[in-house]
């Protein structure tokens, strides 16, 4: 679950970052800052009500089997990290089939396609609505999917599978109702999003793809929860720090120096450091090991360290607290002990690096999902958590992160589910579609 946001002195740097972003398009993302709540509330209660968006709540009904269907179908093709390939093949022929133009797999491996607005034309500027393809089990795990009742259960199946079928839900919901949006909306199904891929996916989408500098707004679907809105990004950098030595024999080279001894200083020193409670900025000791035998002295031990905030400022802060702790743990060692036959020295190789970021509350994006939230009778949640929308946030873009709708639980366990009655999953599935549209502006 997201941690309760603070808003704090970076969302105010962030605010000046955004005054720099591209013009929004349509009519929803270029409302003013001042938009209130109230103003907010009205447009979506407006579109809700609106015959196109029932006709369009009504295909949701009539295709959910053919919906959970697409859940089945893309949970089973296996998509551990940096192996989506199959899955993307798979979820690329959907969106063809779907009728989207420019569909297509660029070279990190998204997959996504155009549903053309009346403004641009499949030109641009564009609102992306993606989930992730990628899970975080390894290959060879059982992902065939299980029924109890109405929850389904496998790997990966809510994290994040069953909002790429959403996807494809709102698209054919859209044509069946013949809505119009203003703003083209981009289709995504990227790769990358979990913890070894660093979001691979978006930083290429944003950064190297034919869509860079062309999206003015971001949703990324992610978990089910239709309260659920994420408008700060926990950013997070990680390390595997290697420690070495010129090792020995445990009692013959008795009082060399020990690399063992410099990697227990930095973690204890580590832990005597307070970080700010607000922002919320964290850090762990999480992975270690090395060794040649008892008897021996390590020549080389290793650890893996992790280090979060919602505050980009506090995260480059205490990745400089982290270096200088190793700095000094790995001199404190030298000067300890014998080095004659060799000195301590470590290697940090950055393993992960996600940047902080967030959204304001006066952006249309956050509004008007707060708002078509609450129409459904859902109480918004806003928080902080580690998604794609961290790196459009980080670049001044207004991006969110929401939920497919439903129930779920045990995201990242073997015995991950989600709950398909269909009276709460249409209704959850109904805050992300009018969001949306919401945001694109309808005609």
């Amino acid at each position: 679950m997201p941690n309760t946001l603070r808003r704090s002195a970076s969302m105010i740097a962030f605010g000046a970052v955004l005054l720099a972003a591209p013009a929004l398009s349509s009519e929803a993302l270029a409302a003013p800052p001042t938009a209130g709540k109230a103003d907010h509330a009205g447009k979506v209660r407006k579109l809700v009500g609106s015959p196109a968006f029932k006709k369009a709540v009504a295909k949701l009904d009539a295709d959910f089997d053919r919906t959970i269907a697409d859940v089945v179908t893309l949970t089973e093709i296996p998509a551990p990290p940096f192996k989506e390939e199959a899955r993307a093949r798979a979820y690329l022929e959907m969106l063809k089939a779907h009728g989207l133009s420019d569909v297509a797999m660029d070279a990190e491996g998204n997959v996504m396609g155009v549903r053309p607005g009346t403004a641009t034309r499949g030109k641009g500027p564009f609102v992306v609505i993606a989930a992730h393809l990628d899970t975080v089990f390894p290959e060879g795990t059982d992902v065939k999917v299980r029924r109890e009742g109405t929850k389904l259960m496998a790997p990966g199946i809510g994290d994040d599978t069953r909002s790429l079928a959403t996807l494809l839900a709102y698209v054919r919901a859209m044509d069946a109702a013949g809505i119009k949006t203003r703003s083209d909306i981009l289709f995504v199904g990227n790769v990358g999003e979990e913890g070894p891929g660093d979001l691979r996916g978006v930083r290429y989408l944003f950064n190297k793809s034919s869509y860079t500098g062309r999206i003015t707004a971001f949703f990324s679907m992610d978990g089910s929860d239709p309260s659920r809105l994420v408008d700060a990004g926990t950013g997070s950098k990680r390390y595997h720090v290697t420690f070495k030595g010129p090792g020995g024999h445990s009692y013959g080279a008795f009082g060399t120096v020990n690399p063992m001894t410099a990697m227990s200083k930095t973690v204890v020193d580590l832990y005597a450091v307070e970080p700010p409670k607000d922002p919320k900025t964290t850090y762990s000791a999480s992975v270690t090991g090395g060794g040649t035998s008892v008897n021996s002295i390590p020549h080389e031990v290793y650890m893996e360290f992790d280090m979060r905030s919602e505050s980009a400022d506090e995260l480059a802060r205490l990745d400089r607290t982290l270096i200088g702790i190793l700095d000094g743990a790995t001199a404190a060692e030298n000067a300890a002990r014998s080095t004659k036959f060799g000195k301590i020295s470590y290697d940090p190789k950055v393993i992960g690096e996600r940047p902080a970021g967030s959204t304001p509350a006066s952006a249309a994006i956050v509004g008007l999902t707060d708002a078509a939230i609450s129409a459904f009778g859902f109480t918004p949640q806003h928080g902080a958590s580690s998604t794609d929308s961290n790196l459009p946030m980080s670049l001044g873009i207004p991006a969110v992160t929401i939920g497919s709708g439903g129930k779920a639980g045990r995201a990242h366990a073997l015995d991950e589910w989600i709950d398909v009655e269909k009276g709460e999953s249409l209704k959850g599935m109904q805050v992300g579609l009018a969001a949306l549209l919401a945001v694109a502006g309808v005609d």
